[in-house]
């Protein structure tokens, strides 16, 4: 085989970041590190438009994704949402992590309509009717698994409520991503329990192990950053074999490389990112790899079409893979039925 093409996508839109970045009818100021003068809704706007777009790419390239989607987002208004949450919810000592904290100081709207950047049912139908796309769960409420507060049932029960809102949609929880890249052993434990058979894990680089999202260290995410660019970090792409399966949890499948954002000012570094990218997925494909990109769609929100102009070039690069050494795309889901094929 000519390697492995999977992409996972973290579908959040405001739920990814309620607790940094402050929308207008929040009433909160700039001290929560946003950017000064940021329009968040229109922000995640664009993400609703954009992700269409996506969409279309993967049918034209013939590709396969994971979209990861945040449970609360699959609701038409506060009443149904709040009628599938769990009745035990995160108790973290970090109040504003809650996104019911949020919700009950903030509000939220009555439908997708009124409040299109907490609710987006119309664009898990369009994941849904399009081919090769697996509807994911990354948590029902954006849970936190490392935070101080939390436990283990809460989780439980945040993933119980996750599978409500998917079976809405006649959909099943195959896959999991979660929020923040937090996890361990006594989660994926629940998870699988709970019938989740395939996570997205982290890179094996020091870098990329993340304990919470309160006090990561500043180099860590520098790290990350320049080895978007430059090779700072272990080989990218992995074989399947090399994938340790471990009785009674789920297979969890390394990412590779998260795609960044598109930025206006660093033009250079902008193709040198999608030229690694394409390089590492080349290397795979000669190999018999995996490589696995993911992104949040509200990372093509700024510039859109140059973001898409970028994902173009990676999904040509693919094809070629494919023509050239028989290059495969699956989704997270299908990856896993590969290296185990009794796991539903």
């Amino acid at each position: 085989m000519g390697g492995i093409f999977t992409i996972s996508l973290d579908f959040e839109l405001h739920w990814g970041g309620f607790d940094k970045w402050p929308l207008k009818t929040d009433k909160r100021s700039d001290q929560l590190g946003a950017k000064p003068g940021k329009n968040y809704h229109d922000y995640f706007l664009s993400t609703r438009r954009v992700i269409p777009e996506i969409l279309s790419l993967f049918e034209t390239y013939d590709v396969h994704a994971t979209w990861a989607t945040v449970g609360m987002l699959l609701h038409d208004g506060k009443e149904q949402l709040l009628k599938n949450a769990p009745e035990q919810k995160p108790t973290y000592l970090a109040l504003e992590l809650s996104a019911y904290n949020y919700i009950n100081k903030y509000g939220i709207g009555d439908s997708e309509g009124s409040d299109p950047v907490h609710f987006a049912p119309s664009l898990v139908t369009n994941i849904l009717n399009a081919r090769n796309q697996e509807l994911a769960t990354h948590s029902f409420s954006h849970f936190y698994c490392n935070e101080r507060g939390q436990t283990l049932q809460q989780f439980r029960e945040d993933i119980r409520a996750a599978k409500r809102a998917m079976a809405m949609f006649n959909a099943k929880c195959h896959s999991l991503v979660f929020p923040r890249n937090q996890f361990n052993d006594d989660y994926l434990r629940v998870c699988f329990e709970e019938g989740i058979r395939s996570v997205r894990s982290n890179p094996m680089d020091w870098f990329w192990n993340i304990k919470s999202t309160q006090s990561e260290s500043i180099l860590k995410r520098l790290n990350r950053g320049i080895d978007a660019y430059f090779p700072v970090g272990k080989k990218k792409s992995y074989k399947l074999d090399d994938i340790n399966v471990r009785e009674g949890l789920p297979i969890c499948l390394p990412s590779s490389r998260l795609l960044r954002p598109y930025r206006p000012s660093e033009i250079f570094l902008n193709h040198l990112k999608i030229d690694r990218v394409k390089s590492e997925m080349i290397r795979a494909a000669k190999s018999g790899e995996v490589y696995h990109l993911w992104w949040h769609p509200h990372n093509f929100s700024d510039f859109p079409q140059e973001s898409l102009a970028g994902l173009t070039t990676i999904l040509e690069c693919f094809a070629s893979c494919r023509d050239r050494f028989d290059m495969k795309t699956l989704t997270m889901a299908e990856t896993a039925t590969l290296i185990s094929h009794n796991l539903w």
